[in-house]
């Protein structure tokens, strides 16, 4: 009988947790609903907002009047659908945000509170970071080399028979015109992966930091994979962007910067959880000369000092 009952308590928190979690999860469903709701009624300027650079590089290139079509009937609603979803979740992310805190934060210790907060407001800040970097700098870039790339081949071809440029460009013009027909669906698409992939990338300090406070990383193991971090993030750099060097360069700046940040992230993070323990009592000083080399040295010192006082 005393079994059931205990059986009977312990089920009772882990009810009452789930009833907790599925009211949180539908407040955040429906502040992402509201979001989706008010991103859709303003569908056209935030589509517009999102194509900028694209029209911007269209006119730098002669032109005048750029147009992006849609081959479908149900292409463009959807295409405002996909925008809505997105802005929705950016707007919905302090609600949704919020409710997890609320689920998580009575488990949590203070000193835990303390140091998950922090986290909790600097990742959504690196998010937006990284997709205004990728709008206002990568994406115009890529645009440009795309786009521009129809008139690269005469203008090798007449550098390299040693012909005048401009008589070339209007050589090539008497042929077949070439013209970008751009999709909106498309053209929308790599808008996103770019804002969406340097987003994520923007996030390497707060998931290093994160691992240093949990005990997986150190700044001297950071420090001792440089070179493995420089080949995985001119991988990414390869990847999330076009075949512009230029473009590629810029990415892997920015990232192995910040993980060179993320280096002195964690090594504060190490200062100030041994400077706890030393407080405490935990951190035991004769551990630093464990070392063979230190423990050789201090022999070498204590002997010199016997003789010096003989």
């Amino acid at each position: 009988m005393s079994n059931s009952n205990e059986l009977e308590d312990s089920s009772a928190p882990l009810i009452e947790h789930l009833a907790e979690l599925r009211t949180r999860l539908i407040r955040s469903v429906l502040a992402f609903l509201v979001g989706m709701v008010i991103c859709f009624a303003f569908g056209g300027q935030l589509l517009d907002f999102l194509l900028d650079p694209i029209e911007k590089t269209m006119r730098d290139l002669g032109n005048p009047n750029p147009v992006m079509q849609y081959t479908a009937p149900q292409e463009y609603f959807f295409t405002l659908i996909r925008i809505s979803m997105v802005g929705g979740l950016a707007l919905a992310f302090p609600v949704i945000g919020y409710q997890l805190w609320r689920f998580v934060a009575p488990g949590l210790y203070k000193n835990e509170k303390n140091a998950f907060l922090p986290f909790l407001i600097a990742s959504p800040a690196l998010f937006l970071l990284g997709a205004a970097f990728s709008h206002y700098v990568v994406i115009p870039l890529a645009m440009a080399f795309f786009l521009g790339f129809a008139d690269f081949p005469s203008f090798v071809s007449a550098i390299l028979v040693g012909e005048e440029v401009e008589g070339s460009m209007e050589a090539a013009k008497e042929g077949i015109d070439i013209v970008f027909n751009g999709k909106v669906n498309e053209s929308l698409d790599i808008t996103l992966k770019m804002i969406v992939a340097f987003g994520l990338c923007f996030q390497l300090p707060v998931l290093l930091t994160l691992m240093g406070k949990a005990g997986l990383a150190s700044a001297a193991g950071l420090r001792n994979t440089r070179k493995y971090a420089v080949v995985g993030i001119l991988t990414v750099a390869a990847l999330v962007t076009p075949p512009d060097v230029t473009t590629q360069l810029i990415l892997f700046t920015v990232v192995y910067g910040l993980y060179e940040i993320s280096i002195f992230l964690v090594a504060r993070v190490e200062t100030k959880r041994e400077a706890q323990l030393r407080a405490e009592g935990y951190y035991d000083d004769e551990e630093e000369f464990d070392d063979p080399l230190m423990a050789e040295f201090d022999a070498d010192e204590a002997e010199n000092a016997k003789e010096s006082d003989k």
